[in-house]
């Protein structure tokens, strides 16, 4: 290799250093059917657990009742004792609060988001059940999405007391269960879309927090 081509190879390489990187390709349609079916497989078995128990999850009554074929499911699961063994609710990147403000709209925005986060995750219907049971199994599974949900509000309600734009007396943890009840009411009640809940909310809620 001559002299003058690796100066070429090395400003090359400098210019590719420099270059923005490209964004994340959009996942396959194989990609999110996948994630659509595991997504079924995780609420039935969590509302079978809260509901019936344990001992009531079979994969031939998660199948039934999930519409996912027996097949499917085993090719995820060996059997039952493993199924209730892996599966898992992905709560640690459901969202985050930095993109939002202590603004009025980015409040509505983050409850939106909320709201998808529980109803993606495991359901509105199975959130009423987890919250109400004494099964440590399924306690441990709405734990996933509760507990992580109720830091990051809570991290975006301390943000905006620090920033002079929320009141200094706020309990997060008192308001994020206020979102939590009230969501679910309104959800079972009205039978409404995330974005109406999360407007109405807002207009209850803004008030009483903003400085």
């Amino acid at each position: 290799m001559t002299r003058d081509m690796k100066k070429c190879e090395t400003a090359a390489a400098a210019i590719a250093s420099k270059m923005p990187k490209l964004p994340s390709p959009v996942k396959s349609r194989a990609a999110r059917m996948r994630e659509a079916t595991d997504r079924k497989i995780t609420q039935t078995t969590v509302q079978i657990a809260a509901s019936r128990g344990i001992g009531a999850v079979t994969i031939e009554e998660v199948a039934r009742r999930s519409g996912v074929a027996k097949t499917t499911i085993y090719r995820r699961y060996r059997n039952t004792e493993d199924l209730l063994h892996k599966v898992q609710i992905e709560a640690s990147g459901t969202f985050e609060v930095d993109e939002f403000g202590p603004t009025r709209d980015d409040l509505r925005r983050l409850l939106e988001r909320i709201a998808a986060a529980f109803n993606d995750e495991i359901g509105f219907k199975a959130v009423g059940l987890v919250m109400s049971s004494d099964n440590d199994y399924v306690k441990s599974l709405a734990n996933q999405v509760i507990t992580p949900a109720e830091q990051r509000f809570g991290d975006y309600i301390r943000r905006g007391m620090d920033a002079g734009a929320f009141r200094r007396d706020l309990n997060a943890r008192f308001l994020f269960s206020t979102v939590l009840g009230s969501m679910l009411a309104y959800k079972a009640l009205c039978h409404a879309q995330d974005a109406q809940w999360a407007e109405q909310m807002t207009a209850i809620l803004w008030p009483a927090i903003a400085a």
